[in-house]
């Protein structure tokens, strides 16, 4: 049995998110592919995701230099045990599922902030005398995307940062079994956004079978 973290950073629903209708039907599929397999589903937006600000340095400042967690004031504590609570999940889940929209070129914050929670030294990458290694080269993921223009040719490939900045950090944690899903172009042609999400839909179903 494996356990898989599906991820969505989206406040819309799926009725009206092309990116969390087609991860709806990818976790259909899966499901019923891996019917003993355990499902998480964390919606970022309705998660306490900490953003690393003065509080968290603080915390990780004085962890660092001895104090311990008891000798943390109030606040403090409150974040410190938030982010480890997300850190602990992701590390006990198998498979990784991702789900956002491409906002300004980028990924939604509150997906920046989650992944700022699980980039930890000694949990998910280490130093080494030849550079940072990852140390999740056992798990797997996919990141399911949707943008409105397209971004896979010509010049706008270089705006795109959202799916290249969470490939960039799978990467970098050691996950190297990884794909994308991109449902782009509705809003570019609007008379061929039912078409494009019915395609990417029949992707998204076919990824699922074999992940």
């Amino acid at each position: 049995m494996s356990k898989v973290l599906y991820i969505t950073a989206n406040p819309k629903t799926k009725e009206n998110s092309f990116s969390l209708a087609v991860g709806n039907e990818f976790l259909e599929t899966y499901k019923s592919s891996n019917p003993n397999d355990e499902i998480t589903i964390l919606d970022l937006y309705k998660t306490e995701v900490p953003f690393i600000d003065e509080v968290v340095l603080r915390a990780w400042g004085k962890l660092g230099a001895g104090v311990t967690f008891e000798q943390l004031d109030s606040k403090e504590q409150t974040k410190v045990v938030a982010m480890n609570n997300l850190l602990d999940q992701f590390l006990a889940a198998d498979k990784y599922v991702f789900v956002t929209p491409l906002w300004n070129f980028t990924i939604p914050p509150m997906m920046k902030a989650y992944l700022d929670n699980i980039c930890i030294v000694n949990k998910t990458f280490k130093y080494t005398e030849n550079g940072p290694v990852g140390l999740l080269s056992d798990k797997k993921a996919v990141h399911i995307q949707a943008r409105g223009g397209v971004y896979s040719v010509g010049p706008a490939m270089d705006y795109e940062l959202g799916d290249r900045y969470i490939n960039t950090i799978l990467s970098f944690i050691g996950i190297t079994d990884k794909q994308s899903i991109i449902v782009e172009g509705m809003n570019a042609t609007p008379d061929k956004a039912e078409e494009i999400k019915i395609n990417a839909i029949n992707e998204a179903r076919k990824v699922a079978l074999k992940f």
